[in-house]
């Protein structure tokens, strides 16, 4: 089978990396990931193709697109990407074409991918299904009744099938879109998708490091950069007190996306016992290792809590629902202190700090369905044949 999966993430990295896990699950079969954001370096093994689009991303508020290249105007991009589209499906004639998000977002790709799924639908490239992959929670709209009768009717028109990469005794989609009875394709819940845990690999990276027994990790991190910069810099200015009574060290991922301006004023708090970077490719070798993570609550990083078992401090992003209600239903799997507005202040963080420092790991695995990435291979198989 062959599929091509589109992924265009705009602000942080959950979206292409859940994409990645999925990827990587379709061992058995040729899968071309198309990824149209700003390049994030990323492994992929030798069954998967990466075609990048040129980059577009969107600004803070969500109501304008920017060209990751700043010679060129979106209107041109926007013009070689449709191209690039076009060509590659009139080349490949994939089996699947597997779309991450849309159109329960991504409303401003409309522009390329409405094209091309016409073309689908009239034939042009073969007998093909399409099939929506989609998170756990939407994000919430001005004028919701009329966002839900959109995604309704191109669901309808355009899709085979939706895929909800969530566990649904824990996180059902109508919580976040009402109209789930008036879908009339056929939904599955997957499970969540999250790479799996190694203990022996956290073990050595803490012989890496060359972390004493006595020692205590703090993994901090912030997605993809774009956000977080206020409990980035908290943690370090509150590192002196939370060293007084611990011997600690930090590692700090700042996000792929920060920018240099934010990642040198972070770098010039550093002192001994802290190390700040933007990225790692081995983070829940990181998070295995850890006696603590502090975070924000993004779709992977949640993932990765739950499948490392690691207690947490918890700064959901409070401008959409996303991030709080995602920390508010993982809250009972591991030892978490979710965070306001006014902890993100030296004094009391450093407090919330010390308190989780004192909290075990959870033994045993976690009771939540986080097999989602091969459980979509295998329903999809299932189902592919059961077309043909």
């Amino acid at each position: 089978m062959k599929i091509v999966l589109y992924c265009q993430y705009v602000w942080g990295m959950g979206h292409l990396f859940r994409s990645v896990e999925l990827a990587r699950a379709f061992s058995d079969h040729h899968v071309i990931l198309i990824a149209g954001g700003r390049e994030v370096d990323v492994e992929l093994p030798g069954h998967v193709t990466l075609v990048r689009l040129p980059g577009l991303y969107m600004d803070e508020q969500f109501t304008a697109l920017m060209a990751e290249d700043a010679d060129r105007s979106v209107e041109f991009i926007q013009h070689q990407r449709k191209e690039i589209l076009i060509s590659l499906f009139e080349r490949q004639r994939p089996d699947v074409f597997m779309i991450e998000l849309y159109p329960f977002g991504r409303t401003a790709f409309g522009f390329e991918l409405q094209p091309l799924l016409d073309e689908i639908r009239q034939g042009r490239f073969g007998d093909m299904k399409v099939v929506c992959s989609l998170r756990d929670i939407l994000v919430e709209k001005k004028k919701q009744h009329v966002y839900e009768e959109r995604v309704l009717n191109i669901l309808h028109t355009y899709f085979d099938l939706l895929l909800v990469h969530s566990d649904d005794r824990l996180l059902t989609l109508d919580e976040t879109f009402s109209r789930m009875d008036d879908i009339r394709i056929p939904t599955v819940y997957t499970g969540f998708v999250s790479p799996k845990a190694n203990p022996v690999a956290g073990r050595q990276m803490r012989r890496e490091l060359g972390i004493g027994t006595d020692e205590k990790l703090i993994v901090v991190s912030a997605g993809g950069g774009r956000s977080g910069y206020a409990l980035l810099n908290c943690i370090l200015e509150a590192y002196p007190l939370i060293a007084q009574t611990d011997s600690i060290r930090i590692e700090m991922f700042v996000g792929p996306f920060r920018e240099p301006e934010e990642f040198k004023k972070l770098t010039a708090k550093a002192v001994n016992g802290i190390r700040i970077r933007y990225y790692t490719k081995r983070f829940l070798d990181y998070l295995s290792a850890a006696d603590l993570s502090v975070s924000l609550a993004g779709y992977n990083t949640c993932m990765n809590l739950m499948a490392a078992r690691i207690p947490a401090l918890i700064y959901p992003y409070s401008k959409q629902q996303e991030q709080p209600l995602r920390a508010a239903k993982i809250n009972q799997f591991i030892p978490m202190q979710i965070l306001r507005d006014k902890d993100i202040e030296p004094v009391l963080l450093s407090g919330y700090i010390h308190k989780m420092l004192g909290e075990p790991r959870p033994s045993g695995t976690v009771p939540v369905n986080l097999n989602g990435a091969e459980q979509t291979v295998l329903y999809l198989e299932k189902w592919i044949d059961a077309k043909t």
